[in-house]
């Protein structure tokens, strides 16, 4: 599903030149879960950014869902994450002004998905989907946040901190929800996280440090969200 091959990213140049990615290679299957883990500043992050094509690498080749998005120009890339992407950021990023229902229909619209109300209902915010985010808790924020992203129907779905900015109970219940959303849809998931306990739910596993790839791992038996360390 996902092929990258000698990824290398700088930012800057001449003394000032900073390489966030030096040479990173991995594969991830159709349907797999996948997780980066890595300090800050190990290049986790600019990761998922090419990998999910909203940064260009310097160097190197991202294959998904079998497109070469790093040959892409611009318009091909942006057509290509509409109809095969979907994201869920730390950050929100919900339309302020919208209600619920109104946010995740702004996605099912892209994917002509008429269901949307169901994904919804699947979130467990059916009875507040005409309040708006100011209205809501965070944690119910980042279910709208996912809601909308499934709303999508996509193949693969990037998460960035999904759970960085919720508490123990109500991240459980996020990374539950999103565990049961892949077994349901069959969606490809990759997640950078600060949070180690979380790589036991995957299953694969990179860790990330100075831009590279330490260490990968596979677990051969999975835990649930519920079952993991915190």
């Amino acid at each position: 599903m996902i092929v990258a091959q000698e990824l290398t990213k700088i930012y800057g140049s001449g003394e000032a030149a900073c390489g966030a990615l030096k040479g990173v290679s991995l594969e991830i299957g159709k349907g797999e879960c996948a997780v980066i883990l890595g300090q800050s500043g190990s290049g986790k992050s600019t990761l998922l950014s090419v990998l999910s094509g909203l940064e260009r690498p310097t160097a190197g080749k991202v294959i998904c869902d079998g497109e070469e998005i790093t040959a892409m120009n611009e318009k091909q890339l942006t057509d290509f994450r509409k109809r095969t992407v979907g994201f869920v950021f730390q950050q929100y990023f919900l339309l302020p002004h919208l209600t619920v229902e109104a946010n995740v229909r702004l996605c099912a619209d892209l994917a002509k998905n008429k269901d949307y109300g169901e994904i919804i209902r699947a979130v467990g915010l059916w009875e507040k989907r005409t309040r708006r985010p100011k209205e809501l808790s965070g944690g119910e924020q980042q279910r709208v946040s996912i809601a909308r992203a499934l709303a999508k129907k996509p193949k693969v779905l990037f998460l960035d901190e999904p759970t960085g900015a919720l508490d123990e109970e109500t991240g459980r219940n996020v990374l539950d929800l999103l565990c049961k959303a892949q077994q349901e849809i069959g969606f490809t998931a990759v997640m950078v996280t600060h949070n180690p306990s979380i790589a036991d739910m995957a299953d694969k596993v990179f860790v990330m440090n100075s831009g590279k790839i330490a260490d990968m791992r596979t677990n051969a038996q999975k835990k649930t969200a519920f079952e993991i360390g915190w």
